[in-house]
């Protein structure tokens, strides 16, 4: 059994895992994963307190990509049944931020599906990001995959806060889940973001086949980017994708992966993403111990747990929800 507890203070005080350490967290035995929680809690109530940040997504742009993402229903060479759409108009754009808004949304994210944006495409998000701030006190993130350094300029200038490119799996994994782009494509994405002043979001899909190892080679690349902000996401694996029927993951093992990327990541947003529903099931409250994040509403092509749910679950912890950079009690 580990002192979690000590290895947390240990952590705060500014230690960083050794690969040994990483593995243990990975293999705890179940019958220790409170004690677990209660050590990435510690870790995460110095930096945030009972904070909830919450994220939400718009799918402006679905299906129509040239990539062959093993995991991915929008992806080339999915045959799942997915709604496929062109960019959406800016005024759909504009009322998912207000929607978000009203749901007391921090962050409100912007996707694309596709290789990486056209220039027309910037043009829409720069316009739409550009009256979003003029109305708005959101944090706005841009997701629309491989970026050139000058298309990241434009955004910078028009108000994106952030840009999310995820590593998605380990550098070694990569292969076995798509060959139309490389590891290092996505790794240049995010430091082209980060050169232009963008705050950079980078995280994972858990339950792809891969190795605890990956795992934590993976917690230790995100570490290395300096990723401001960590989404976690457990694998909803979708018919018509190549890792259908895949169903490797149970939810104590979710719960030790987000307690690691705490560990490995101390102050950095964790949050917990799509897949939550269906993987952590019962144990999602759970996950707010570690995690400080989550996307609230529907997910690209997967539908999301009801916003009311999502509330009750943060007043029954007892937390709160950081909007506007202030604390709003939602309940008692």
């Amino acid at each position: 059994m580990g002192n979690w507890k000590r290895l947390a203070n240990e952590v705060l005080a500014g230690k960083e895992l050794s690969n040994e350490e990483a593995m243990k967290i990975l293999t705890t035995p179940d019958e220790d994963l409170l004690e677990l929680l209660n050590g990435a809690y510690i870790i995460r109530h110095h930096y945030f307190g009972n904070k909830i940040k919450l994220n939400k997504i718009i799918n402006t742009k679905s299906g129509l990509c040239s990539e062959n993402c093993g995991y991915c229903s929008q992806s080339s060479i999915s045959t799942a049944p997915i709604e496929k759409y062109r960019m959406l108009d800016k005024s759909s754009i504009l009322e998912g931020a207000k929607q978000a808004y009203e749901m007391k949304v921090g962050t409100y994210c912007i996707v694309a599906s596709g290789r990486g944006p056209s220039n027309k495409e910037i043009d829409s998000v720069v316009e739409a990001v550009q009256e979003i701030k003029d109305r708005y006190p959101l944090t706005v993130c841009a997701c629309l995959g491989l970026l050139k350094p000058e298309q990241a300029t434009r955004l910078k200038e028009a108000g994106v806060d952030r840009y999310n490119h995820n590593l998605n799996t380990s550098e070694q994994h990569h292969e076995a889940i798509t060959t139309s782009h490389t590891y290092q494509d996505r790794v240049n994405t995010v430091n082209i973001a980060k050169d232009a002043g963008i705050s950079p979001c980078s995280g994972v899909i858990i339950g792809m086949k891969e190795t605890k190892q990956d795992v934590i080679d993976m917690a230790y690349s995100l570490k290395a980017l300096d990723a401001d902000s960590i989404p976690v996401n457990f694998l909803n694996a979708i018919d018509g994708t190549p890792l259908q029927g895949t169903n490797e993951l149970n939810p104590r093992y979710c719960l030790k992966v987000l307690a690691l990327m705490r560990f490995i990541n101390p102050s950095k947003e964790i949050r917990i993403s799509g897949g939550r529903e269906i993987n952590l099931r019962s144990l999602q409250p759970l996950g707010l111990y570690p995690a400080n994040s989550i996307f609230i509403g529907d997910y690209l092509t997967t539908e999301g747990q009801e916003n009311s749910a999502d509330y009750q679950m943060i007043i029954d912890l007892g937390f709160e929800i950081d909007f506007q950079s202030e604390a709003i009690k939602i309940g008692k």
